[in-house]
C-alpha cells in the first residue's frame, strides 16, 4: 500500500481521543486485508511526527496514554485558552477540582477516603466526575461493606497530557512558598 501513512494520518486526526498502535493495525487490516505489523506503523507514525515538527504547522502528533493524538504546539496554548475559557461553561466546581485530586493523587480510594480528607460529603462531586468520564470505577476494596473504589480515566490523562499517573506534579514541584513566614533552613 503506497499511501499508507496518509491512512494512519487520517485514523489519528478523526479520532476524539488518543488511538493505539493496535487499534491502528486493526483498521488498516480491517479495510485492506493486509497484516501489518506494529514496527511498520511504528515507523509510519514517526513519519507524520517529524513532518509536523515543521514551524508551517500549528498542530503535531503527541502520544498521550500510550495512544497518539493530535494537539496543538504549546507555543499556541494561550490562545487557545483564551478561547477555551471562552466557551467554558462546564466548569468543574472547587469541591469537584478537590474531589479529583484527592483520587488523582491517592488512588485506587473509597468514597469514604476522600470524605475523610476532605470533610464533607462527597457523593454530588463524585457523581459528576464520574459523569464527565474524568474518574472511573476501578473495582471494589476487600475491606467491611466491600466499598466501591474510584480511580482517573484515561479520559484524564488524556485531558492533562499525561502518560500515567507518575507524571502528576508532586506536591513539592507545586507548593509555594512565598506565603511562608521566617526563615527556613534545614
Amino acid at each position: 500500500m503506497e499511501n499508507i501513512e496518509q491512512y494512519i494520518e487520517s485514523l489519528i486526526f478523526a479520532s476524539e481521543q488518543g488511538i493505539r498502535t493496535e487499534e491502528i493495525i486493526y483498521c488498516l487490516q480491517a479495510a485492506f486485508e493486509h497484516d501489518y505489523t506494529a514496527d511498520e506503523i511504528t515507523k509510519q507514525i514517526d513519519n507524520i511526527t517529524q513532518k509536523y515538527l515543521d514551524d508551517a504547522f500549528a498542530i503535531e502528533v503527541v502520544k498521550i496514554n500510550n495512544g497518539y493524538q493530535f494537539l496543538t504546539k504549546k507555543k499556541y496554548h494561550a490562545a487557545i485558552s483564551l478561547l477555551q475559557l471562552q466557551r467554558s461553561k462546564k466548569k468543574l466546581s472547587q469541591a469537584a477540582l478537590e474531589t479529583l485530586a484527592i483520587i488523582a493523587y491517592k488512588q485506587p480510594v473509597t468514597k469514604t477516603d476522600v470524605e475523610q480528607i476532605r470533610g464533607v460529603n462527597c457523593d454530588y462531586s463524585i457523581q459528576k466526575l464520574l459523569e464527565k468520564e474524568l474518574i472511573a470505577i476501578t473495582g471494589k476494596s476487600e475491606s467491611v461493606g466491600k466499598p466501591i473504589l474510584y480511580g482517573t480515566s484515561g479520559l484524564f490523562m488524556d485531558y492533562f497530557g499525561i502518560n500515567n499517573i507518575t507524571e502528576l506534579p508532586q506536591l513539592k514541584e507545586i507548593t509555594d512558598n512565598s506565603s511562608s513566614i521566617g526563615d527556613q533552613t534545614e
